[in-house]
């Protein structure tokens, strides 16, 4: 029986048909646009953080929460539909959002590229 670890690092194969793989492709447009909004959206959240901006804070903090929750979904989605392993929600969630959202899209379009 294959470890969790196994199982978590696993990738179902990448379909031959030429409309999942586009359908893998635009759930993965999706989710590199959200995650370069939330990562400039982290960015000012940050600045805001340092510079003692409560205000802005309070602002911009609930809109990266909901930007993070929708890259989780989304990643969580993908592994469910089977087009990824879940290695990739597990990345964003370690990574808190846009850094894995990143480098997990980066993956796996190299991956779908070299099928």
């Amino acid at each position: 029986m294959a470890s969790l670890w196994q199982r978590l690092r696993a990738d179902p194969p990448v379909p031959a048909d030429p409309s999942e793989r586009a359908a893998t492709v635009r759930r993965l447009n999706m989710i590199a646009v959200i995650a370069l909004a939330d990562a400039v959206l982290l960015g000012f959240l940050l600045a805001a953080s340092f510079s003692d901006n409560h205000d802005l804070v309070s602002i911009l903090g609930p809109i990266h929460g909901v930007g993070f929750v929708a890259l989780v979904g989304l990643c969580v989605s993908g592994a469910s539909d089977e087009r990824w392993g879940w290695w990739f929600p597990a990345l964003v969630i370690v990574t808190l959002g846009p850094p894995g959202s990143l480098l997990g899209d980066a993956l796996l379009r190299r991956r779908i590229a070299a099928a």
